[in-house]
């Protein structure tokens, strides 16, 4: 009588699939962006560059739009946002289309004065040099 030899699993499948199902999950995955709701054409400058970090809060404004932490919101929902931050050192990054009016950045910034945000940066693209 013959023995017959032990069969073990084959693992060229598992591998194959284990691959597939790791080149999917990258290929869907969404990778964390800045939270930037607008398209903002912004002024250049030659100021240095500031590190961002987490807790920033970041507010958009453009010619008819205007957003925080990445959201659309109007002045009134965003003063209720600045309302609600409890930390008043925590910096607030400020992004402004260079074609903005004048009175639409003062109405911004009274907001951010009148809750004791002074923390602030405003954010500009890097001047090209020729």
């Amino acid at each position: 009588m013959k023995r017959r030899e032990h069969l073990g699993l084959d693992l060229t499948p598992i591998i194959d699939v284990v691959f597939i199902l790791l080149i999917f999950f990258l290929v869907t995955s969404v990778f964390k962006k800045e939270e930037l709701a607008l398209m903002l054409d912004l002024p250049s400058s030659n100021a240095k560059e500031m590190q961002i970090k987490q807790e920033q809060i970041f507010i958009e404004l453009s010619v008819n739009k205007l957003a925080i932490k990445g959201i659309e919101v109007s002045f009134e929902s965003l003063e209720d946002n600045l309302k609600a931050i409890k930390n008043k050192d925590d910096s607030v990054i400020v992004r402004i289309d260079k074609k903005v009016p004048y009175e639409r950045v003062v109405k911004v910034l009274d907001l951010l004065q009148k809750y004791n945000l002074n923390n602030l940066a405003l954010v500009t693209n890097e001047e090209k040099k020729n």
